[in-house]
């Protein structure tokens, strides 16, 4: 006989046999459960997973549109297998030939300018982000996918103030990256960097956000931002234009640059974020170059003297030292001494954030600003301008075959306001081709063209005429100005 215990006062005497049948029915019967249960989940889980992929193409082209922005909150840590799986068809290596820089970020493979990085599928008609720096100056740019085939790509346009480019191959059914939302990730957070360091293929790389808004000076566009997110994922060289993500998949920034002394990973790595990002795409898409809003003033950190005058902590707003005239600030009422403390309701604090913020629209568009004046809250809505006071935006002028042979690769007719400037009427020499004639010559980006052999040039038309009736082999010789040396230059080449 045995008891079994009931309660802590009272045994049941039963019989040792009916223990037993009881127990082996009780046991098939939670099996039988148990597996119907799982086969269930499994079933439910199959179909939402199918859902979610047919939802996403048609997602993918909505955040690259602009009208749906991606919003939760920060991924929480998790393994990455999910994440590297989903994220590593996306990710492309990139070799760019004929002119390529080959320097830190570009390494070359023993072939004269050839230069290798990686790159993200961003659509499923094929377009690719990567950075500037990857390809800037390359004529012939090729991307191979993670499954090995490659193709040949176009380049649609860069942006050397963010060191960003967008590439299209031909191709039916890419797969893009799901876009994350970087304004949402948090110090501490995981992430992965993927790409293809050292043509080491689809390689993946694991650390943590260690700072947000972070500026190294490492660009040197005039009009650069920088506002990068530093992790301490490992990066190297090939790694340039990959993929940072969160643990989700979702695409949170391109990787770009880090800081080291042996010119290998040391621990401190920097990518664009991926709101940032989308903006210049789209920009790229749609005009061939990028809309820049600016509001027209000079900025500063918040130092702790002028934080504790407004009653501030110093890491909660960027101080105004001026404000341009006829600007867009101006306009919008912002004066100098003034702390800016939010752009569209979210936080600033410091100056590359705020540059970063209103990098993200473009001229005429509105974006409302809070600040502290006198040591008591305005806000106002302020309407962006281009770098030439006016809402109009940018076209981009057709540079012919001939000048980009030689090594022009984008040019610009002087406007009315850097004419009074410079005093003299020209054309500006935007970028010049790696590797290339005019590269060989030593003539700087930004140098203004005012005369080519004695014949006074002031539109990229006139300039690519009286390039076009030069005969081969003649010597042609260019004059112009660099803005803040007065004295001319003379570049002389053959054509």
């Amino acid at each position: 006989m045995m008891y079994l215990l009931n309660s802590p006062a009272r045994y049941i005497k039963t019989n040792k046999k009916s223990i037993l049948s009881t127990i082996v029915t009780s046991a098939l019967t939670a099996g039988l459960v148990s597996i119907g249960f799982q086969y269930k989940q499994r079933h439910i889980e199959a179909v939402e997973r199918d859902d979610h992929n047919a939802r996403f193409a048609g997602m993918t082209d909505l955040m690259l549109s602009g009208r749906v922005q991606r919003s939760f909150v920060s991924s929480a840590p998790t393994n990455f297998i999910a994440a590297a799986a989903s994220i590593t068809p996306s990710v492309v290596n990139i070799k760019a030939l004929n002119g390529a820089d080959e320097s830190l970020w570009n390494p070359g493979e023993g072939n004269l300018g050839t230069s290798s990085g990686s790159g993200v599928i961003i659509s499923t008609d094929g377009y690719v982000i990567t950075n500037n720096h990857v390809v800037e100056g390359s004529t012939d740019i090729e991307v191979a996918l993670s499954d090995k085939r490659t193709f040949d790509a176009k380049l649609v346009g860069a942006d050397p103030s963010t060191d960003l480019a967008l590439l299209k191959i031909d191709i039916n059914r890419a797969t893009p990256v799901r876009f994350g939302n970087s304004d949402s990730i948090r110090v501490g957070e995981w992430v992965l960097a993927v790409g293809n360091p050292f043509n080491l293929e689809s390689t993946v790389t694991a650390g943590i956000v260690s700072a947000k808004g972070r500026s190294i000076n490492i660009l040197e566009d005039k009009y650069s931002i920088e506002s990068f997110i530093q992790t301490d994922a490992a990066v190297n060289p090939g790694n340039s234009g990959g993929a940072l993500v969160n643990t989700n998949g979702e695409l949170v920034g391109i990787n770009t640059a880090i800081i080291t002394k042996s010119g290998r990973y040391e621990g401190y790595s920097f990518a664009i974020p991926v709101n940032l990002v989308m903006k210049i795409v789209r920009d790229l898409k749609t005009y061939g170059v990028v809309q820049r809003g600016f509001l027209g003033v000079s900025v500063e950190d918040l130092s702790p003297e002028r934080a504790k005058q407004v009653n501030l902590d110093p890491m909660s707003g960027v101080y105004i030292s001026k404000v341009n005239p006829g600007s867009a600030a101006e306009d919008g009422g912002i004066r100098e001494g003034d702390v800016v403390i939010s752009v569209n309701n979210m936080n600033v604090r410091n100056k590359p954030e705020l540059l970063e913020m209103v990098a993200r629209h473009r001229p005429g568009d509105k974006i409302a600003l809070e600040y502290i004046r006198l040591g008591k809250k305005g806000k106002t809505n302020v309407t962006l301008k281009n770098k030439n006071n006016t809402t109009a935006l940018t076209e981009l002028e057709p540079v012919s075959p001939l000048p980009e042979r030689l090594g022009f690769a984008k040019l610009q007719t002087l406007n009315a306001l850097e004419i009074k400037k410079l005093g003299a009427k020209g054309v500006r020499v935007l970028t010049i081709g790696k590797g290339s004639k005019i590269a060989r010559l030593n003539m700087e980006e930004g140098f203004v063209m005012t005369h080519i052999n004695d014949i006074k040039i002031e539109s990229v038309e006139q300039f690519i005429k009286a390039l076009e009736k030069a005969r081969p082999q003649e010597k042609i010789t260019i004059e112009g100005v660099y803005e803040n040396f007065p004295d001319p230059y003379f570049f002389t080449f053959t054509k």
